[in-house]
């Protein structure tokens, strides 16, 4: 299974589990299958940090994606207001914190100094995001989803920070498959004990570990651009549909 199949069914899993979203009528099944479609995007970030031809490249175009979603977002509420709103949909956050602490783990592994320096202006991000209202008061109406989107922060995201870990992990582990299927059987137990009693079912994320073992190291097809942009394509279309039918 290359890296473009496992990208296509985490896609597939994105949109039915938006589709549960959007469409509270619809079966609850759906947002099950949904559980698994982040940390195959995960996997995925894992390896593209691995194989990109350009770390910083990769990086900023998660960045710049963080940013066009915030704003996308900001717009569609504005222009399209409804009770429920267009939701929290910026994948792109915790991708880039995952992908930059690697970063900033492998540069310290060969230049402490430069290693260093790295994790110094994450800790320095994660201040600047606490401090952002009373540096620009106008961002004090914003809620922490919306300003992370343009000041990442490691607590305030989609998936929150263990899910940051977990995609470190991956990388780190990418090459020791039976090591990552034990740490990533340990994350959903961990996810089954703290959240099944609440009904959430984020621990079913363990039923996409064996695609994930079945990745045989290839590429596939590009089509790079085509996963950026159907992600706010889809989350949009979704939020219209479910305005004009609820």
């Amino acid at each position: 299974m290359n890296l473009f199949t496992l990208k296509m069914t985490a896609l597939v899993l994105m949109v039915l589990d938006h589709i549960g979203f959007y469409f509270p009528a619809a079966p609850v099944w759906l947002r099950w299958l949904g559980r698994g479609a982040y940390p195959l995007f995960l996997f995925c970030m894992a390896q593209g940090c691995a194989h990109t031809r350009s770390r910083k490249r990769y990086l900023l175009r998660l960045y710049a994606m963080s940013l066009f979603m915030t704003a996308w977002g900001l717009f569609l509420d504005a222009r399209f207001p409804t009770e429920r709103g267009y939701g929290n949909h910026n994948i792109f956050v915790p991708l880039l914190l995952a992908g930059y602490c690697v970063s900033a783990v492998e540069a310290f592994q060969r230049d402490p100094r430069r290693g260093g320096r790295l994790l110094g202006l994450l800790a320095l991000s994660q201040l600047a995001y606490l401090m952002l209202p009373a540096l620009l008061p106008f961002t004090r109406g914003l809620s922490g989803d919306v300003l992370t989107g343009v000041v990442p922060s490691l607590e305030v995201n989609e998936y929150g920070f263990a899910f940051i870990a977990l995609g470190a992990a991956m990388y780190f582990l990418r090459d020791r498959r039976e090591a990552l299927a034990a740490v990533y059987l340990l994350f959903c137990l961990w996810q089954f004990s703290a959240g099944a009693a609440e009904g959430d079912p984020q621990w079913m994320m363990v039923f996409v570990l064996p695609l994930m073992l079945r990745y045989n190291g290839e590429r596939g097809p590009g089509l790079k651009w085509f996963f950026y942009w159907f992600y706010p394509a889809h989350t949009a279309a979704l939020f219209l549909l479910a305005r004009v039918l609820l």
